[in-house]
């Protein structure tokens, strides 16, 4: 599930109230996780972290159910052990066997999964409405503001104590991969999601949260595929160094048509020419237009109108999809990745069939190839809620 579950629990359990902190003060050890199986009064727990554990449930065991979000244990109710289904989230504290394969539980507190789904709907809807992303700016920690670019408006991200700040994982795009974070470990150039208040002329946002990360841009041709790896090389035109990209089932790749790719090839030559901003956009919006695209409200920021500059995963969603096996030594593809290392990334967005792109401007970035779009990291399972 794309919304960060277990973010949530584990803020739940950072501000349990003292009488449960008691209760587990004397426990051992205690675990989150999922429940993988339930076998009587034995539960098979798959933690966050480590290989599955078994939970012994005592008759004296508290079991209490809480919602998604709750801060405390105020609003829990007692359930009995019966209650809990495979795939609910619980917090288990015990004592742990010394075989650490075990833990005798003295309480569990549980997030039911039709709780969390319920909740990832509603944040899901959420980030619709109150959410924005684009590229930092300029980053001013000291004061508590990020400035990001929203389709070519700029809006002023305001964080505060309270508000919840994390980074992507080096190599994942999902928001259950991404860390705590501050905003001195933001730069200008990161891809920056927020969600919060907008003010009136929506310039600028009070943001309840910020998950921010840096991601390359590549542009280049495909040396060799290895399927057995779901791995493949590229060569990146503007480091001249050959990139191995490893593609997962998360990895968004898509295939141009020609006459789509010819359109935008046409716009990159003209911007060349200098014909300026309305020939890229109406270019952009032709293009959009035959890619199955919708050139209205861009929404995301304040700027929006009818006509704008399309959203590019929009665009990317109505195109025909592509597999790793399509993909020929030689191609021409660009691609959104992850920041990975020296050498190696992950595919987070990959569009083959860009040849006459590449042509027309050879020297462009992948980044002002797919411009004006806005090119952000995926949304939905992959990028956010």
């Amino acid at each position: 599930m794309a919304i960060a579950a277990s973010v949530l629990f584990v803020l739940l359990c950072s501000a349990t109230p003292s009488r449960l902190e008691a209760q587990e003060a004397g426990s051992a050890s205690r675990a989150i996780g999922s429940v993988k199986a339930i076998n009587g009064s034995a539960i098979t727990l798959a933690p966050d972290s480590g290989s599955d554990m078994n939970v012994a449930v005592q008759p004296s065991t508290r079991i209490v159910r809480i919602g998604p979000g709750e801060k405390n244990l105020k609003n829990a109710t007692s359930i009995p052990l019966q209650d809990i289904q495979v795939g609910d989230r619980i917090l288990v504290g015990g004592k742990l066997t010394d075989d650490k394969a075990s833990l005798a539980a003295s309480s569990i507190v549980v997030m039911k999964s039709s709780d969390l789904a319920a909740r990832h709907e509603q944040d899901l809807h959420d980030w619709q409405k109150r959410g924005v992303d684009g590229l930092a700016k300029s980053v001013d920690a000291a004061a508590g503001t990020m400035t990001i670019t929203v389709r070519g408006n700029d809006v002023i991200v305001q964080a505060s104590k309270s508000t919840l700040i994390r980074r992507y994982a080096p190599d994942s795009v999902k928001f259950d991969d991404a860390k705590p974070s501050t905003l001195s470990e933001s730069h200008p150039g990161d891809q920056v999601r927020a969600r919060g208040d907008r003010s009136a002329d929506g310039t600028t946002l009070t943001a309840e949260e910020i998950v921010s990360g840096a991601f390359r841009n590549i542009a280049g041709t495909v040396n060799s595929v290895d399927a057995s790896s779901s791995t493949l090389s590229v060569h990146d035109l503007l480091s001249k160094k050959n990139m191995v990209i490893k593609v997962t089932p998360d990895s968004q790749l898509r295939h141009l048509p020609p006459e789509v790719a010819q359109r935008i090839a046409l716009r990159l030559k003209g911007a060349a020419r200098g014909e300026g901003a309305s020939s890229a956009s109406a270019a952009s919006g032709q293009t959009a237009h035959s890619a199955g695209g919708a050139t209205g409200p861009t929404g995301g920021g304040p700027g929006g109108h009818s006509g704008g500059p399309p959203d590019f995963q929009q665009v990317l969603s109505r195109l025909p999809a592509a597999s790793l096996s399509d993909l020929h030594k030689g191609d021409a593809v660009v691609m959104v990745s992850t920041e990975g290392t020296e050498g190696a990334a992950t595919a987070i967005t990959l569009l083959s069939g860009v040849e006459p792109i590449l042509q027309a401007a050879p020297s462009a970035s992948s980044s002002s190839i797919l411009s004006p779009w806005s090119l952000s990291a995926p949304a939905g399972d992959n990028g956010g809620p």
